[in-house]
């Protein structure tokens, strides 16, 4: 094996180059918030069935991250990020070149898929090559490019929708891509294969891939006319059958595709499940602020766009900051009063109307930003906070899942909620209540999240702050 790099490239340079990887999967991830009116029109499609393109995404991602970790220590973690970032050009491309939604959804879950291996993928390469008392930094500096999507996205789409074509929104990855390839061949450590890793365990993918793809298209079509209800019940039975099947399955089963004993960590669980509840806002808040701010306050995509980057832009601040507050407060006191800021934040969104003066909506939008950004920096390092190092890669793939899968049962019940509120209401479109009802609903649902936070111990991953723990005997 190669010698250990030194220090600023293990604790930047590697960091960057992989945080860049990610910044084109949040950026595709977030981009076409702003262009999905244009985008609808352009197609000629209904703009609710729109979501399609953000759900499928995501639900490509989930099913297929819980392979990575297999994949990985099969053949090579950095070779699996290497193809898997040219793959995702490849499907950026045919994004770019759909003609119907159709095309257009295939081409996302191709992209899907290629996310799938590239983000909990890149992510072990780091955890591997990275001593635990810096991984804190590292991790920081590694988001702060991922932050760039959410930063960019909005911008970027909204100025690709006002000035040039919606399409481009897609190709811009080809040139990240290609230098990304060749960043990786130069600087990012060979981690050496696991030698134990083993057979793949079929039955569990088949499990969960279908257990959550039924689970995601089940919430998808909650309360809407594309799916008879009797299908939506049938998906999930499928899913609360699958997904029970593998529980059952993978008890005690050492190549388990998704090492359920990880939830008996209590940091692994606040993080995992605790912080899901959180993001189902992270999800949520674009899509609805673009139908908010375009569709009911009648701006233009750029200017939502310049209102969406100043979230981003907030929350790229605040990741400078956050090794700081978290060594001198602890995860535990900023996850419980971080989390408040956020959950406030969000349901003043429901104040927001079309007289409401932009530069309001920009410091209310600009704060949650900000406080968000803190509470998933807190929340992305705490998840490794008491794992061993032979947990590390089935850690990274399941928390990415656990990610992937929130956020797209996120944006499918946000579009459910304005479907079903709509009807409430009696309202043929969205309107501002509907909206204002939709930010208080998923407001509430995001405080669910204290009831981890304020269960761990005041000492929870201090280790990540206080230096290496002792060799892993396993």
């Amino acid at each position: 094996m190669s010698a250990e790099p030194p220090n600023v490239v293990r604790t930047w340079i590697v960091p960057l180059i992989i945080g860049s990887s990610m910044m084109m999967y949040t950026l595709n991830a977030t981009v076409v918030y702003n262009a999905l009116p244009t985008m609808a029109e352009a197609l000629d499609e209904d703009l609710l069935h729109m979501n399609l393109v953000v759900t499928m995404f995501m639900l490509a991602a989930t099913v297929f991250m819980p392979i990575s970790a297999w994949v990985a220590d099969r053949f090579g973690a950095r070779l699996v990020f290497t193809v898997a970032v040219a793959m995702f050009a490849i499907s950026s491309a045919a994004c770019g070149l759909a003609q119907d939604l159709t095309q257009l959804i295939v081409a996302r879950v191709a992209q899907g898929i290629a996310g799938a291996m590239m983000l909990p993928v890149g992510r072990l390469v780091l955890l591997r090559s990275t001593p635990k008392n810096e991984l804190v930094s590292a991790m920081s500096v590694l988001t702060l490019p991922a932050m760039l999507g959410p930063v960019l996205g909005p911008l970027i789409g909204g100025a690709m929708v006002t000035f040039a074509d919606w399409r481009w929104i897609f190709y811009m990855n080809l040139p990240i891509a290609l230098a990304g390839v060749f960043l990786i061949r130069a600087y990012v450590p060979d981690v050496e294969p696991e030698e134990d890793a083993g057979a793949v365990d079929w039955l569990g993918v088949a499990l969960t891939t279908v257990g959550l793809a039924g689970l995601i298209f089940a919430v998808e079509n909650l309360g809407r006319e594309l799916v008879s209800p009797v299908m939506v019940a049938a998906m999930f039975a499928v899913a609360v059958v699958c997904l029970g099947g593998y529980w059952a399955h993978a008890r005690g089963r050492a190549n388990a595709i998704i090492d359920l004993s990880l939830f008996r960590v209590q940091t692994f669980s606040a993080a995992v499940i605790g912080g899901g509840f959180l993001r189902v806002g992270l999800a949520t808040t674009p899509f609805l602020l673009a139908m908010l701010l375009q569709v009911c306050f009648g701006m233009d995509a750029f200017t939502a766009g310049i209102i969406g980057f100043i979230a981003g832009a907030a929350g790229l601040m605040m990741k400078t900051v956050a090794p700081p507050i978290l060594r001198r407060y602890g995860f535990r006191v900023v996850l419980i009063v971080n989390g408040l800021l956020v959950g406030v934040s969000f349901i003043t969104c429901a104040l927001l109307g079309p007289t409401t003066p932009q530069w309001v909506i920009m410091a209310v939008v600009g704060i949650g930003g900000f406080f968000r950004s803190l509470q998933f920096t807190s929340l992305n390092a705490l998840v490794f906070a008491d794992l061993e190092q032979h947990q590390m890669s089935r850690g990274s793939a399941t928390s990415s899942m656990a990610q992937q899968l929130v956020q797209a049962i996120g944006i499918g019940l946000s579009a459910t909620l304005l479907q079903v509120l709509m009807q409430l209401r009696g309202e043929t479109k969205l309107t501002t209540p509907v909206l204002a009802w939709s930010f208080l609903i998923v407001g509430v649902v995001m405080m669910v999240s204290f009831w981890w936070f304020v269960r761990l111990p005041p000492t929870a991953g201090e280790e990540m702050h206080s230096g290496p723990r002792r060799p892993d005997k396993a």
